[in-house]
């Protein structure tokens, strides 16, 4: 089979496309014909050596994978072969065939497209994860999304939206603004505006009940700011060139607020049948229509570089995928 390798992590230029030996499925691990694959910022860095963990080599990137079981290993059970699943697990999906253990593993709709699907997975985890598990948003609260044309902060917005939540986003060009009112969200602020933060608070003079920020640098002080009493601020990723940011002691205090953390890596390796909940819910969810990932390009396993590349370009919009 090919799949998409690199032998050395801290170098893109390493990773190429190879014919490798076919896996065999052990104990609890299904087979499966990739269809589809999608990719996210995570990918990139884990392929450039930054990610805080460092798989071995040769390591196989994209883990947002959706495919047709071929084979199953002992011990699987509520799996056969020709069955369609979807995982979110740490690489393999850029190549033909991919191991896939059992309870990482979740079916996927009869009526749901495959990109749609593998669209779904981190993003719409880390979201749901984050708004309720992590953030504990109700009806009728105020939210605000950094990034929110972004996969995961766009995810954010609509599952916000689809639960009658009022949706503020953040984002930078016509395009994206008009993307994220789509999406949902009742006001889409220029985060450019010098003055983006006092439109802000005319608007919401109490303030929001909730910050969703996968962005970190410039954004977010003044996102933490604009909280309203016994706001929560949801740190989920820094996004941004501008490194991580800092936030002084003292804001916590006068808002009453609280910084959270959102680590959907740590949901995974701790409680996988709550990362197989969540995931059953956003499949069901996007197959009655209630959610519609956003899909920007689609790539052949043969041009894997190139869609690697384009998951950083500022102008991407929606999903990145790769087909085999």
């Amino acid at each position: 089979m090919r799949a998409y390798c690199g032998h050395e992590l801290g170098n893109l230029e390493a990773f190429a496309l190879e014919s490798v030996d076919t896996p065999t499925p052990a104990d609890g691990e299904l087979l499966i014909s990739v269809e589809v694959t999608a990719l996210g910022f995570v990918d990139q860095l884990v392929m450039r050596g930054l990610y805080q963990i460092k798989p071995p080599t040769p390591f196989v990137p994209g883990g947002e994978i959706v495919g047709t079981v071929e084979a199953v290993g002992q011990e699987v059970s509520g799996f056969a072969p020709g069955q369609r699943i979807a995982a979110w697990q740490f690489g393999g999906g850029l190549a033909e065939m991919a191991i896939v253990r059992q309870d990482h593993a979740v079916p996927v709709p009869a009526d749901l497209e495959p990109a749609a699907a593998a669209s779904l997975l981190l993003d719409y985890l880390t979201a749901y994860y984050g708004l309720f598990d992590r953030g504990g948003l109700k009806p009728g609260q105020l939210l605000l999304v950094t990034g929110a044309s972004g996969g995961v902060g766009a995810a954010a917005v609509q599952l916000a939206s689809a639960t009658s939540a009022s949706v503020i986003g953040l984002a930078s060009t016509d395009e994206k603004r008009e993307m994220v009112s789509r999406a949902g969200a009742s006001q889409v602020i220029d985060y450019r505006d010098e003055d983006w933060r006092d439109k802000l608070k005319r608007a919401y003079p109490s303030g929001v009940d909730l910050v969703f920020d996968p962005v970190g640098g410039g954004l977010f002080e003044p996102c933490f700011r604009s909280l309203a009493k016994r706001g929560r601020h949801l740190v989920v990723g820094f996004a941004s060139a501008d490194g991580i940011p800092s936030l002084p002691a003292n804001l916590p205090l006068l808002k009453s607020g609280e910084l959270v953390g959102v680590d959907t890596r740590y949901l995974w390796e701790t409680d996988p049948a709550r990362v197989r909940q969540i995931l059953s819910i956003v499949l069901q969810l996007a197959a009655s229509g209630r959610l519609a990932p956003a899909i920007g390009r689609t790539f052949a396993l043969d041009d894997a570089a190139s869609a690697i590349a384009y998951v950083n370009d500022e102008k991407r919009i929606g999903k990145v995928v790769v087909r085999p």
